[in-house]
């Protein structure tokens, strides 16, 4: 037997029960309108939430840095990759994050693993630069059951110990913390989490990091120029500021290029840049996604209507979805999950919208628990009330057939 064979019997076994994946090829990217087959259709399930992957100004931007940098870094930052253009888009982050400084990383995925795996360990990595600690610490981690994948990864990357609390249970978070021992807590919470369209109860989570001298770090991946009233993300929802908090992020989602960030006290940003390996030791983002994120930051300030279309577009959509029996998961954010249960019926209903030129997720097993397959539709400041309608027309035609 061979690791090959293994990896072969692997792949025979899921497809021949169907759990392969194959995603369609589309000609043109969600805006939320794309092309696929040579058919137009539209999307209810893109993370472009205020429509600007395709606005002008960032793509004018794109081309200016292009021509400037040319098409790729290919350099670390802590080597001869650094750029004006970096330092200005990490000072803009961290002031909409009300953060003196910010970590930028290639994406929000690498962020999570690379700032992560590095906290409870970066007294020790400081030491090859010769530190010595005054005292040495264990760390333990307290993260939601429901946090993406990227977290739970950079957790077990830390060789730290994990404890696991139900989701958004701070009675449960508590009893966790209680039963800590010696070790130093850090508390991990998506703030928008991607499948439910919940939002982390912040004040509550600050409340308990202080109360037993915890960091606390929250995802904002699908919280960013979505949440507060300029975009900051749950800080802003919510109101609530500490310095207890670490605010990541996405540039994938709502500010509609590529890279991930963390916005945190400089101090700590210097930290994270000597120690993380996710940084020091590959490239950043290319230089004209860069350019373009600053173009985004300005729309997210000149351009507020883009979000309050994308709220009126979401009560719109809730509003019409009531009275058809479904069940939503939550209401609260643009991601509506529309409970259906079981998985190939959840598939059914997916492939039955497709064929009426709506693209809508089908999120089964593992990415929820088994039994609880939704769609998972994510409105956007582009779509139109006609498109709503026609979703939701759908939706009653099939609640009557599937």
């Amino acid at each position: 037997m061979t690791a090959m064979h293994d990896i072969s019997e692997i792949a025979d076994w899921l497809h021949s029960h169907a759990i392969h994946h194959e995603s369609s090829v589309h000609d043109t990217l969600p805006d939320p309108v794309f092309r696929v087959g040579g058919e137009q259709a539209v999307s209810f399930s893109t993370n472009n939430y205020l429509a600007l992957a395709n606005h002008p100004r960032l793509v004018e931007a794109a081309k200016a840095g292009l021509e400037r940098y040319g098409v790729g870094n290919c350099e670390s930052r802590l080597l001869g990759g650094d750029l004006p253009v970096y330092r200005e888009l990490e000072r803009r982050l961290g002031a909409l994050k009300h953060k003196s400084d910010a970590v930028l990383f290639v994406t929000g995925y690498m962020t999570n693993i690379g700032v992560l795996s590095t906290l409870v360990k970066a007294g020790l990595l400081a030491r090859l630069h010769g530190f010595r600690p005054s005292k040495r610490r264990k760390y333990a981690y307290f993260t939601d059951e429901y946090n993406h994948i990227s977290i739970r990864e950079g957790i077990l990357m830390s060789g730290a110990d994990k404890h696991t609390y139900r989701h958004a249970d701070m009675t449960h978070l508590e009893s966790l913390l209680k039963a800590a021992g010696g070790a130093s807590p850090i508390i991990v919470s998506d703030g928008v989490f991607s499948m439910e369209g919940t939002i982390a109860p912040l004040p509550e989570l600050t409340a308990l990091a202080e109360k037993y001298g915890a960091m606390l770090y929250i995802d904002d991946a699908h919280a960013t120029g979505v949440l507060g009233a300029h975009g900051g993300g749950t800080s802003e929802h919510f109101g609530c500021y500490s310095e207890t908090i670490m605010q990541m992020g996405t540039l994938s989602k709502a500010l509609g290029a590529i890279g991930g960030f963390v916005a945190l006290e400089r101090e700590m940003a210097d930290v994270l840049r000597l120690t993380s390996s996710a940084y020091g030791f590959t490239c950043p983002p290319p230089p004209d996604q860069a350019n373009a994120l600053l173009a985004a930051l300005d729309l997210l300030e000149q351009e507020p209507e883009r979000r309050a279309r994308l709220w009126d577009n979401q009560r719109y959509f809730v509003e019409r979805m009531r009275p058809l029996g479904y069940t939503l998961t939550s209401t609260s954010t643009p991601i509506v999950p529309v409970l259906i249960g079981d998985a190939e019926r959840c598939q059914r209903f997916a492939r039955a919208l497709r064929a009426e030129g709506v693209h809508v997720d089908a999120i089964q097993f593992p990415a929820v628990p088994p039994g609880q397959a939704r769609l998972r539709f994510m409105l956007n400041a582009g779509h139109t009330r006609a498109q709503i309608d026609h979703v939701v027309g759908v939706m009653a035609r099939l609640g009557a057939t599937l």
